[in-house]
């Protein structure tokens, strides 16, 4: 007994004198994916279809969500996720990117790093296979934030990122949406003149398209990515936000970071992706508050649709859309992974 005594109390002693340590907390990563949203609607689709848009999604978050767990960066997490959906038909990004009213294909694409607001972006290019490398080019071999149009494939050329042939981005689908937004505007022309009552007349679907990916690293580093092939059939070297700063794209790590998708004239207007990120670090708010303010809010009630992915510091994940749908999913080392297409509330 009395040896029983001395033995527990040698134990105490000793937990006292040495106290045992819990291992740390595991540093958060997570990556989060979008492939546009809009009109997607369940009827439409065969379960095949269905499938094979899940398991592109799946794919990208996969292999994005395998860099950061490996230890790599935000930026090789979302670089690689935006090449997988842009190297699919499925989205309006690189081999999927829509026409413009002539019939050609026009590129857009930005990214953002949130430990310094580097950033770089491109607009208007025809023949960049990839074009979120480029983008990424003209943030870490440039001067500029932006470049566009044969200036951009010019840098593109010196840096060695891969061209391709115009027909690379013709596919069957994406030509007949084409040739029936070309059909309605022509027809509208007809009897209305001015071009911004004219461009009214197409449907929602032809106005949206975009991909985009959000990761955070073991490093607690924050980025964020978005690819276009911009509006159906549209003219004058349009621009949307997929290319902007603040509007289609933003990453600091002080607050969060976003890329967006939706008809980009009113994401530019209202600053969406920066609005977002600034409700965060300036009124405390968390991603889900942010993002539901800004998506629900003046933006909806000027006429804006469209959704955002939004990931914070901690790791916190948060995808609100005011559409019927977007295409996005999800991965984290505290969640596993998520792929959605419609609205599951409904």
């Amino acid at each position: 007994m009395r040896r029983l005594l001395l033995t527990s109390s040698l134990l105490v002693a000793l937990s006292t004198a040495y106290p045992v340590f819990s291992a740390p907390a595991q540093s958060p990563i997570a990556i989060a994916i979008h492939g546009g949203a809009g009109t997607i609607e369940r009827a439409k689709f065969t379960p095949e279809q269905e499938l094979a848009y899940r398991q592109t999604l799946q794919s990208a978050v996969e292999q994005g969500y395998a860099v950061l767990e490996k230890g790599g960066e935000s930026l090789d997490a979302i670089t690689t996720a935006i090449k997988v959906l842009e190297n699919s038909p499925f989205f309006n990004a690189g081999k999927g990117a829509v026409y413009t009213y002539d019939g050609t294909h026009e590129l857009d694409a930005s990214i953002m790093d949130g430990r310094d607001r580097q950033a770089g972006a491109i607009s208007g290019v025809t023949l960049i296979k990839n074009p979120i490398e480029l983008a990424r080019a003209v943030m870490e071999k440039s001067v500029h934030v932006m470049l566009s149009g044969e200036g951009a494939q010019e840098f593109a050329k010196r840096e060695g990122v891969a061209f391709v042939n115009k027909d690379y981005f013709d596919t069957p689908h994406r030509y007949e949406a084409w040739q029936k937004a070309r059909k309605k505007l022509e027809q509208a022309e007809q009897g209305i003149k001015d071009y911004q009552a004219l461009h009214q007349q197409l449907p929602q679907q032809y106005k949206m398209g975009t991909v985009g990916a959000v990761a955070l690293d073991k490093q607690g580093n924050l980025a964020a990515g978005t690819s276009t092939g911009g509006m159906t059939a549209k003219r004058f070297g349009r621009i949307g936000d997929s290319p902007i700063i603040g509007a289609g794209t933003f990453a600091d790590n002080d607050s969060c970071a976003v890329s967006a998708t939706g008809h980009g004239e009113y994401f530019i207007r209202y600053n969406i992706a920066a609005d977002i990120c600034a409700r965060v670090q300036y009124q405390g708010k968390t991603v889900a508050q942010a993002g539901q303010d800004v998506i629900f809010g003046p933006m909806l009630e000027a006429g804006g649709t469209g959704g955002v992915i939004i990931l914070d510091a901690e790791g916190n994940i948060s995808m609100p859309f005011n559409t019927k749908g977007m295409y996005r999913a999800s991965k984290s080392n505290t969640q596993p992974t998520y792929v959605g297409i419609f609205d599951d509330k409904k």
